[in-house]
């Protein structure tokens, strides 16, 4: 990055501040804490950050980024995007400050504090070079600063005191007045300049919590609204080269909430949910971390742009459901260690099997529940999260990794959140509908406990198994503490047996880059930096059909080169291919060139998977009908 010149305005500070506060000695524990962030002009693109806490009567105060946020379970250190960091007094002289670590700041002389002013680094440009000595954010949870869009998770610009985090904010966003803006922030409105040409909006919220929990998206935006029942969506789209529009998505979006919606019938919802689709054009600047983050209200994607409409609103189905199934779980149900989260030195609640599994969960079953997917596909994805899981600690206690999710060897388990916390979902379900004769479920069960805890009041983390064990049945107390608890792993043929499934092969719909589950049909060589096919290619249908072979160097794709350097970006696109496009493909075999030239047909898969039993018994298909259609 280049080095930061940094240019305050006379005239912003004036605006963004306001008059000058009265010189008494009122304690800043009651006041609003104002801050400013300025988008007119950005320098190397880094954004300025005014600070005002109101007055202190303190001799020293400190200033915190935070390191952790909530829904990552990692550790991101968002000071150390911080540059240029100033402690100002009532005269506008620099007070003395001390960088404690990368994320804290405790300033002297607090009584005297006026502001603090600080630049703020993106954190997308820096993924793509390395970053700055260690761990970057997750793309969902970074920044991104450019003349056409910013990407405003909060938590990377605004900071707290730390004796000031249940304070109230007033926060401005000064913008060119044309851009696009949305925020699920409580909006207090905005005024123009007398020239037009900038805007600035202005946002309430009632904790720094609301501060990290609601991020924006400003600048050249395609923004789409709509109710689903009563819930307000707002769809807010970014495609750097307008491949993508929010309308080609909103119906997508539209009946895989209104599904959502049917599925968690009277549960307690939010009047509106804001998505913030971010989509990389695979760009040296670009983020390179696919995915989301939840927020209790809404969500921020990263997604390729590079992807085909069909493939965009498949993976929005399956990423936007989880997040938005996060409003039962721990929007509904969650610890104190969710409620009293901190951002310095968090301590971690022991249910990620429910926060994220059960959540991973019902992202999947509702969608055969409410006809988005066949049984068939179902059980694929099921035996896939199998398969993955199988490769992780099997034999991990769920609730020791949970609360150590940032040490390893836990660290390395945190994926098995989405699959084996799923798996624990599913086998949950399985039970329940089987104990009830069919009248209860996973979703029963978090519904009681929303309608025991709810938003305002946590649970005690150490109690949740045995309250759980008393709502429900002795045998998911049993399966708790044996599978949960312990680490004993799970038998998942046991209850598949309860409705009637066993293991055996399916033809399964792939794509180009898979041979089905996650097969994928592609290695690398580091020595020679070259990409191969595998084996495991001629198990996919259409790479079959044009007689590859495994050991087959990939020279060119359409006439790109393909090297480890860029393999991200050319096999993500190749997620976008679709049967009928034509494609070529350079490839050396043997040390002889080989140019293949094809029409793409629909990619198939012969793979192990989960199958109904045609032996089952009714009391197996009763149990099953109740567990897959209620």
């Amino acid at each position: 990055m280049k080095k930061v010149i940094v240019v305050i305005l006379a005239g912003w500070l004036i605006q963004s501040c306001g008059p000058a506060k009265p010189k008494v000695d009122d304690s800043a524990i009651n006041n609003p804490i104002v801050v400013a962030l300025d988008l007119t002009t950005p320098s190397d693109d880094k954004v300025a950050v005014v600070v005002d806490p109101g007055r202190f009567n303190s001799e020293s105060e400190t200033f915190r980024l935070p390191r952790v946020v909530q829904g990552t379970y990692s550790v991101s250190d968002f000071g150390k995007y911080i540059e240029d960091f100033k402690a100002l007094d009532y005269d506008g002289n620099e007070l003395s400050f001390e960088k404690v670590d990368t994320n804290t700041w405790v300033i002297s002389n607090a009584n005297q504090l006026d502001q603090i002013i600080y630049m703020v680094n993106d954190t997308y440009d820096i993924e793509s070079s390395g970053g700055i000595g260690g761990e970057q954010p997750f793309s969902p949870a970074g920044t991104n600063i450019e003349p056409d869009n910013y990407v405003l998770n909060l938590h990377g610009f605004v900071g707290y005191f730390e004796s000031l985090k249940n304070n109230q904010y007033a926060l401005s966003v000064t913008a060119p007045a044309d851009y696009v803006r949305t925020s699920a922030l409580e909006d207090k409105g905005s005024t123009t300049s007398e020239d037009g040409k900038t805007m600035t909006s202005n946002y309430f919220a009632e904790r720094y919590f609301e501060i990290t929990d609601n991020p924006m998206m400003f600048g050249k935006l395609d923004v789409e609204e709509f109710m689903v029942g009563d819930i307000k969506i707002v769809l807010s789209v970014y495609s750097p080269n307008q491949v993508h529009t929010a309308a080609s998505l909103k119906e997508t979006v539209y009946k895989m909430m209104e599904a959502q919606k049917a599925y968690l019938g009277d549960i307690n919802s939010t009047p509106r949910y804001d998505i913030y689709l971010y989509l990389s054009d695979g760009s040296e600047t670009a983020p390179k971390g696919f995915g989301a983050l939840e927020h209790h209200t809404s969500t921020v994607v990263v997604l390729p742009e590079s992807s085909s409409a069909q493939g965009l609103a498949s993976s929005m189905i399956d990423v936007v459901a989880h997040e938005f199934f996060h409003i039962v779980t721990p929007l509904s149900v969650h610890s104190e260690d969710v409620h009293y989260f901190d951002y310095y030195q968090p301590t971690f609640s022991k249910h990620l099997w429910m926060y994220e599994g059960i959540t991973e969960y019902f992202a999947q079953h509702f969608q055969v529940f409410e006809g988005l997917k066949t049984p068939e596909e179902f059980y694929a994805e099921i035996n896939s999260k199998i398969a993955v899981s199988m490769n992780m600690d099997d034999a991990m206690s769920f609730t020791i990794m949970s609360e150590n999710v940032l040490d390893e060897p836990y660290a390395d388990n945190y994926y098995n959140v989405y699959m084996k916390g799923a798996l624990i979902g599913m086998c949950i379900d399985i039970l329940m509908r089987k104990e009830s004769n069919g009248t209860r479920s996973t979703l029963t069960l978090m519904k009681e406990l929303s309608q025991k805890y709810g938003r305002s009041k946590p649970f005690e983390d150490d109690k949740l198994i045995d309250e759980i064990t008393a709502m429900t049945y002795p045998s998911i107390g049993d399966f708790l503490k044996t599978h949960v608890e312990g680490d004993v792993p799970i038998n998942y043929n046991d209850f598949f047996e309860m409705v009637g499934l066993i293991n055996g092969e399916t033809e399964v719909e792939t794509n180009y880059i898979f041979a089905g589950g996650q097969n994928i049909i592609f290695d690398g060589d580091q020595e020679k930096g070259t990409i191969n096919f595998t084996a495991t290619a001629l198990k996919n249908s259409f790479w079959a059909s044009q007689n590859i072979q495994a050991g087959d160097i990939i020279k060119k794709v359409n006439g790109q080169d393909l090297t480890l350097e860029n393999a991200q970006q050319v096999l993500t696109g190749m997620f976008g291919w679709q049967p009928g496009m034509e494609i070529t493909m350079d490839l050396e075999r043997n040390g002889e060139p080989v140019h293949l030239e094809a029409t793409l047909t629909k990619p198939m898969a012969v793979s192990q998977s989960i199958v109904e039993n045609p032996d089952a018994t009714p009391e197996q298909i009763k149990v099953r009908t109740a567990w897959l259609k209620g």
